[in-house]
C-alpha cells in the first residue's frame, strides 16, 4: 500500500538532499511505495523473503550470500503478494525476533546492514523509521561508535494493540528494554510524544516532536471552490474501521436525509487491504440500503494525480479516525489544497488545527456531531473559504517539508555537535498499519 510513514520518510530525505546534505533512505523488508519521486537507495536490507525464511527455520540463516542477495532483489520483492503483510495477529514472533537484534533469527541481516553502513557510508546520524526496529540500535552503536542513533515514532501503538498475547506483552517488554539504546526519539506530534514516552517507559525529555513534512509540489493555490452542487465531502485514507470510514458514511446518511437527492456527494479513496474486505462490503451494503448508492463513490487507491484531482473536487474533507491518530498526513494534504477539514478532537488533530486554523473539531466517534459540523459548513460558503485559506497558509508555514527538514537538521546538529552532518535514515514497508 501507499504507506504514510514511507511517504513521510521519503519526503524528508528528499528535502535534505535538496538542501545539499548527504542523506540516504534505506529500504527495509521491501522497496518503498510512495506517490512521489522515490529517493531510496537501490538496495533492500532485511529482504522480506529472507526474513520470513529465517523466522521459519534457522537453516535459512546459513544460506550462501549469493542466494540471499538473489532473494533481496528489489524487482522480485515488488512482485510479492502483500495482502495481510502487516497483519499484527500473524507477526508476533517475527516482531519479537527483530527486537532481539543479535539474539534474534535475523542476525545475518543485521550483520550485513551494519557492515555496509560501517564500510560504505560511515554516517554521523542513523534514524530508524519506528520503534519496532529498535533491535538494530545496539549493534549499530557497537559497530559505529561515532554515530548517533535516533528513532522516529509514528504509529507503532496501533500494531501493538493488534498483537495477540503473549506476544504483545513480550514485544512491549523487548521494546522497553531496547529503548535505552537510542540517543533520542522523534515523534510525529506532541500527543504522540507523550503517549510513546509513557508506553516505552522513557523520560519525557528524551522524546521530541518532529512534525510531518509534506512535499507541496503540485498543490495549487485554491482561488475558488468547485461548483456548489453537489456539495462534495471527501475521505482519503486506508479504508478500514480504525480510520473511521463507517463514521463518515453514517454522518453522510444523516446529512443527505436533510437535503434533496443529488445535492450532496461522498467520495471515498484509499487502500483496500484483504483483511478489511468484509468491512468494505459492509460499507457498500449500507450505502445501498440507505438509498445512497448514487451519492457515494468508492474510488479505491489513487496515485498522486488521482489524489490531487480528488482533493480539488471537494468542499470539505474528513477522516474521522476512531483511534488516536499520531500523524494525520491526509488532513495536511487536504488543507494544502485549500479544503477545510472536520476531524475528531483526539490524537494529533487538535494540535494540527491549532497551528493551521484550517478546520473544525468534533467529538470522536460521533456521527451526529460530524453531520452537524458538515451541514454547518455546507450552509456557510464564506466560512468554508476562510478555513480553507487559513489551512493552506498554515500548512505552508508549519508543515512544508523544507521547513521540517531544517528543524530535523537542527536536532541532528545538536546531538552530534556538527554543523552539517551527513544523515542516514532507515525506512521501509512498516510492520504497523499506515
Amino acid at each position: 500500500m501507499l504507506c504514510g510513514s514511507c511517504i513521510r520518510d521519503n519526503a524528508l530525505v528528499g528535502a535534505l538532499q535538496r538542501l545539499g546534505h548527504e542523506a540516504l533512505l534505506i529500504p527495509i523488508y521491501t522497496p518503498l511505495r510512495t506517490d512521489e519521486d522515490n529517493v531510496e537507495v537501490p538496495r533492500v536490507f532485511y529482504g522480506a523473503i529472507n526474513v520470513y525464511l529465517q523466522q521459519r527455520s534457522q537453516l535459512f540463516a546459513r544460506l550462501p550470500a549469493v542466494l540471499r542477495h538473489v532473494l533481496d532483489r528489489p524487482g522480485l520483492l515488488r512482485r510479492l503478494p502483500t495482502d495481510g503483510a502487516v497483519d499484527a495477529a500473524r507477526l508476533g514472533a517475527l516482531a519479537l525476533s527483530m527486537l532481539q537484534g543479535q539474539d534474534g533469527r535475523q542476525r545475518l541481516e543485521l550483520d550485513e546492514l551494519t557492515e555496509w553502513l560501517r564500510t560504505e557510508v560511515r554516517p554521523e546520524v542513523i534514524q530508524l523509521t519506528n520503534s519496532l526496529l529498535l533491535g538494530l540500535a545496539r549493534s549499530l552503536r557497537e559497530r559505529l561508535p561515532d554515530a548517533r542513533i535516533v528513532c522516529a515514532l509514528q504509529g507503532e501503538d496501533l500494531f501493538l494493540d493488534d498483537l495477540r498475547e503473549p506476544w504483545r506483552g513480550r514485544v512491549l517488554d523487548a521494546m522497553r528494554e531496547r529503548a535505552r539504546d537510542c540517543d533520542l526519539y522523534l515523534a510525529t506530534s506532541d500527543y504522540y510524544a507523550g503517549a510513546m514516552a509513557e508506553l516505552l517507559a522513557l523520560p519525557r525529555e528524551r522524546v521530541r516532536t518532529a512534525k510531518l513534512g509534506i512535499n507541496l509540489a503540485g498543490y495549487p493555490t485554491r482561488d475558488a471552490e468547485p461548483p456548489e452542487r453537489p456539495f462534495t465531502i471527501g475521505y482519503l485514507a486506508r479504508i478500514c474501521h480504525d480510520k473511521g470510514a463507517h463514521v463518515l458514511l453514517e454522518a453522510f446518511r444523516l446529512l443527505a436525509a436533510e437535503h434533496p437527492p443529488g445535492s450532496v456527494r461522498l467520495r471515498i479513496a484509499g487502500y483496500r487491504a484483504a483483511k478489511d474486505r468484509g468491512y468494505q462490503k459492509d460499507l457498500e451494503r449500507r450505502a445501498r440500503r440507505w438509498g445512497l448508492g448514487d451519492a457515494v463513490e468508492l474510488l479505491g487507491e489513487v496515485d498522486r494525480d488521482g489524489k490531487l484531482e480528488l482533493l480539488r473536487s471537494l468542499h470539505v474533507f474528513s477522516v474521522p479516525t476512531v483511534y488516536r491518530e499520531p500523524k494525520g498526513l491526509p488532513v495536511l494534504e487536504a488543507m494544502a489544497t485549500g479544503v477545510p477539514v472536520v476531524q475528531p478532537a483526539h490524537g494529533s488533530f487538535p494540535e494540527i488545527l491549532e497551528r493551521t486554523g484550517g478546520g473544525v473539531l468534533v467529538p470522536p466517534d460521533d456521527p451526529e456531531a460530524l453531520a452537524q459540523a458538515l451541514g454547518e459548513l455546507m450552509a456557510d460558503g464564506e466560512r468554508r473559504r476562510e478555513l480553507g485559506q487559513r489551512g493552506q497558509l498554515g500548512v505552508r508555514e508549519h508543515y512544508a517539508v523544507e521547513k521540517v527538514a531544517e528543524e530535523a537538521l537542527a536536532v541532528y546538529r545538536e546531538i552530534t555537535g556538527a554543523t552539517q552532518p551527513p544523515i542516514v535514515a532507515t525506512a521501509g514497508c512498516r510492520s504497523s498499519a499506515g
